[in-house]
């Protein structure tokens, strides 16, 4: 076995639990989502997102087959977000989910990618990854704002000011966001916006799921625990690099890799 850190274990393994669930469940787990309901070959397409998600999950755990399975997960989750995350802007371009969806499966990728750079030690692999991450982040934090009716009510009863929490909990995401693009305390921002992801895990859906949660509600709970999971594996890609090393340079230098990758 080969376990470059714990963030990819627990992803490894995350990916495995979604596969599995979509199996027994029959229907596209969170991280797949965005299908239009028209659209034909829905089934089929659920049993191949799930074998998709128990290969690569179970094969990157193997050293001989982590690298392959980090580049077929990223290839896939790049078509799904191409195909049927960015025409959502098109057809739905005011809609909190159109923008929160996109954001999520940009995180998806973000963290295959960087376990790809990882497994292949590349560094312009690693600040590929980096960007995609900080450009999810960014409709997080406008949700937040945006969406302050459905946001507020989840802090949990025993904090004050809800409110003021989900103000705060959004401009921490848009804030993680620029430290990432620009480079300037990145490290510190990415790690401060897992530990942000997984108490939001813990403290909000953890008490509702045990309590008995609804469909809707488990959906949540999957989903924040498998961006949490896949926020870790875009942490662990810091690691070696100063908690508050400031690079003025990291935007520019950034975007002329991804202008050259996508130009590809």
């Amino acid at each position: 076995m080969r376990i470059a850190s714990w963030g990819h274990a627990v992803f490894a393994v995350t990916m495995i639990a979604l596969g599995i669930t979509g199996v027994i469940q029959g229907h596209f787990t969170s991280t797949w989502t965005g299908i239009l309901s028209s659209a034909r070959g829905q089934v089929v397409l659920t049993y191949i997102c799930a074998a998709i998600s128990i290969g690569c999950g179970i094969a990157l755990l193997w050293q001989r087959t982590a690298l392959a399975a980090s580049r077929v997960l990223l290839g896939c989750l790049l078509l799904w977000l191409v195909r049927f995350r960015v025409p959502h802007i098109g057809i739905a371009p005011k809609s909190v989910d159109t923008w929160w969806g996109l954001g999520d499966t940009a995180v998806m990728v973000a963290a295959a990618c960087a376990l790809y750079a990882s497994f292949a030690n590349a560094d312009r692999g690693r600040r590929i990854a980096r960007i995609f991450y900080g450009l999810a982040l960014i409709p997080f934090g406008i949700a937040h704002f945006t969406n302050l009716n459905d946001t507020a009510p989840l802090v949990p009863a025993w904090l004050p000011w809800h409110v003021g929490f989900a103000y705060f909990t959004g401009a921490a995401f848009i804030a993680a966001s620029v430290a990432v693009l620009t480079g300037a305390f990145a490290r510190l921002a990415v790690t401060l916006s897992v530990w942000q992801l997984g108490l939001f895990t813990l403290l909000v859906w953890g008490p509702v799921v045990v309590a008995g949660a609804t469909a809707p509600q488990w959906t949540e709970f999957v989903t924040s625990w498998v961006l949490t999971a896949a926020a870790w594996v875009v942490a662990d890609s810091y690691r070696g690099t100063p908690w508050l090393a400031v690079r003025s340079n990291h935007l520019t230098n950034d975007g002329n890799i991804a202008s050259a990758a996508l130009a590809r």
